[in-house]
Formats: C-alpha cells, structure tokens, sequence
C-alpha cells in the first residue's frame, strides 16, 4: 500500500505542509498548517468514483488510465515543531 506523507514546515514566514515536493498554502500557526494537514490526509483515505484519467509524464506521451475509487492510499502526518 502506498504511504503518502504530510510533512508541517516553515515556509515563507509561516508553516505549510508539504507532500512530496508540494507545498500547501501559508498558515499564520504551526497548529493552523497541522490541522489543514490532518483534514487533508483524512480526506485522501476517503473512496471516490472510478473514473478514467489522462495525463502526460515527464517525457511529453499522453496515457489514458482507469483510475480506481477504491484504491486509496494511507497516509501520516508529521510534526516536527
């Protein structure tokens, strides 16, 4: 199963969460970021409709998948104040 990890960091003068390489919004607080981050990963465990999508990678091809509702991922946040 894949992990998706929130991470809570300082970003431009205030706190974000971060996944992967993305960052979220500005927070004013470290709790406002942490509970922005908690709601987003419940969120993301949530089932949805399957549904087709498409998408190009990195290489500039175009792919057509079917992406399953169902198949949600697990997720953690971390806080590291």
């Amino acid at each position: 199963m894949v992990m998706v990890r929130y991470e809570i960091v300082e970003h431009d003068g205030g706190w974000a969460y971060k996944v992967g390489s993305a960052l979220s919004e500005t927070f004013r607080s470290h709790d406002a970021a942490l509970k922005a981050a908690t709601s987003a990963a419940a969120r993301q465990t949530l089932a949805g409709q399957t549904d087709g999508i498409v998408y190009q990678d990195e290489n500039g091809q175009w792919h057509e998948e079917l992406a399953d509702g169902r198949d949600r991922p697990a997720t953690r946040v971390v806080d590291q104040p």
